[in-house]
C-alpha cells in the first residue's frame, strides 16, 4: 500500500537534505557524542561500547532526521550537537588527565 502523497516531502531540496541530515549529520552526532564520553571516562570502555550504541544511537537519529517537518531546522540541530560535544571533546582533553 502506498504512502498517501500528501505526508510526502514535496520540494526536491527538502528530501535531498532530509537524507543527507539522517546520514551525515546522524553519523557526525553519533560519533561525536562517543568520543566526548571517551575523552571524560576511560577511552577503552567508551570505544568498544561505541560499536554497539553508535550504530543505534545513528538509525534513531536517522528516524529523527525524517520525522522532522524541516530538514534546514534538523540540520542546524544536529550541528549545534556536533558543536556542542566537539567542546565536550575539548575540554575532556585539555582538563581531564585521568581518562585514558
Amino acid at each position: 500500500m502506498p504512502a498517501n502523497p500528501k505526508y510526502l516531502t514535496q520540494s526536491v531540496w527538502q528530501r535531498i537534505a532530509k537524507i543527507t541530515a539522517a546520514i551525515l549529520g546522524g553519523y557526525f552526532v553519533a560519533i561525536s557524542f562517543h568520543l566526548a564520553l571517551a575523552a571524560w571516562f576511560n577511552r577503552a570502555n567508551v570505544l568498544m561500547t561505541m560499536a554497539f550504541t553508535g550504530f543505534i544511537l545513528w538509525v534513531a537519529l536517522m528516524v529523527l532526521a525524517f520525522l522532522a517537518k524541516s530538514a534546514w531546522k534538523i540540520w542546524a540541530i544536529y550541528i549545534l550537537l556536533t558543536l556542542v560535544f566537539c567542546l565536550f571533546i575539548y575540554l575532556g582533553q585539555t582538563y581531564n588527565t585521568t581518562a585514558q
